[in-house]
């Protein structure tokens, strides 16, 4: 019995770390393209989402904290195909699992490496996109206005569909706070 419990463990974690590596890996086209951050064409939704996500973020600046709190590095640093990066995903397991969209507890926080140091520079909120259409009158998930973007399956991961939606809250992308690479981030600091 002991032994069937650990591989259904085994096998849920490997899941949650999947759609966690989907989410930072997958390059889909935003549903709607924010202004960039400090413009006075900006949106107020934009606005208003990139300041909450640094409020509820703001603890985790110092990624100690964020470890502590239930967060886990997962992967390497995350570079753009062809431009810009995302960073270093630390995700937290529970949130990934639990189906809920909150922008007090985005399921992954995304650190740059930066002199020898981790700085916090955005994050990633990830829902898996059959539970949450099943639970949401088949409506894909809208924080604050921002409607997440969609990935099909089956997709080069071989998980199920997904969404996620970035947040660059901590440094500016000047393609959008909401596009998933950011040309302000490099993996040139590990």
């Amino acid at each position: 019995m002991k032994t069937r419990i650990t591989t259904t463990i085994h096998k849920s974690a490997i899941y949650i770390l999947r759609l966690a590596l989907v989410g930072s890996l997958v390059v889909p086209t935003p549903v709607i393209k924010a202004g960039q951050a400090g413009h006075d064409h900006e949106h107020a939704a934009p606005a208003k989402l990139v300041q909450a996500v640094r409020e509820a973020t703001r603890q985790f600046v110092d990624v100690n904290v964020a470890t502590a709190a239930g967060y886990g590095a997962f992967l390497g640093c995350v570079s753009g195909p062809d431009h810009g990066a995302m960073g270093v995903h630390y995700v937290n397991g529970d949130f990934v699992k639990d189906g809920l969209i909150d922008v007090s507890r985005p399921e992954a926080l995304i650190y740059e490496p930066s002199n020898g140091g981790l700085r916090l520079v955005g994050v990633e909120f990830i829902v898996d996109a059959t539970t949450w259409l099943a639970n949401h009158d088949g409506q894909p998930p809208v924080l604050e206005g921002q409607t997440f973007l969609y990935v099909g399956s089956p997709n080069r991961y071989g998980i199920p569909a997904f969404f996620e939606l970035h947040v660059w809250a901590w440094r500016d992308n000047p393609n959008g706070a909401f596009v998933d690479w950011n040309d302000h981030v490099t993996c040139e600091g590990q």
